[in-house]
């Protein structure tokens, strides 16, 4: 079976709408949210390599130096499966974004390093 690695994605702007929620309501969503991305974890054990985590602030590094940096990447995990569209199909109605505020998950395969 190949890896891929599922990028979770997030816009400032869905967060801003997410911060913008009464906190008994914020609440409760986060609440459901868990217990939804905790049934997706069970019903997934066997195709997940790597639970992953959520991430922080982005440094870029560059020819030019170092630069903080604001992008669309929210959490990670590493699944495996038979094709590229197995490993899509596994997040489709993902709470991620059924839930929570994130926008999607972006999958994509882990190739070989040449030569390694």
């Amino acid at each position: 079976m190949k890896q891929y690695l599922a990028i979770f994605t997030g816009s400032p702007a869905s967060m801003d709408t997410w911060k913008t929620l009464d906190p008994a309501t914020r609440q409760a969503r986060e609440q459901a949210g868990m217990q939804a991305w905790q049934q997706w974890v069970t019903e997934h054990a066997a195709a997940i390599v790597d639970h992953g985590a959520p991430l922080g602030t982005t440094k870029r590094i560059g020819p030019d130096g170092i630069a903080d940096i604001r992008n669309a990447l929210a959490a990670y995990t590493v699944v495996q499966a038979e094709s590229h569209q197995a490993a899509a199909q596994l997040f489709e109605n993902h709470p991620h974004f059924t839930i929570f505020p994130g926008d999607g998950v972006e999958v994509m395969e882990c190739l070989p390093m040449p030569g390694i």
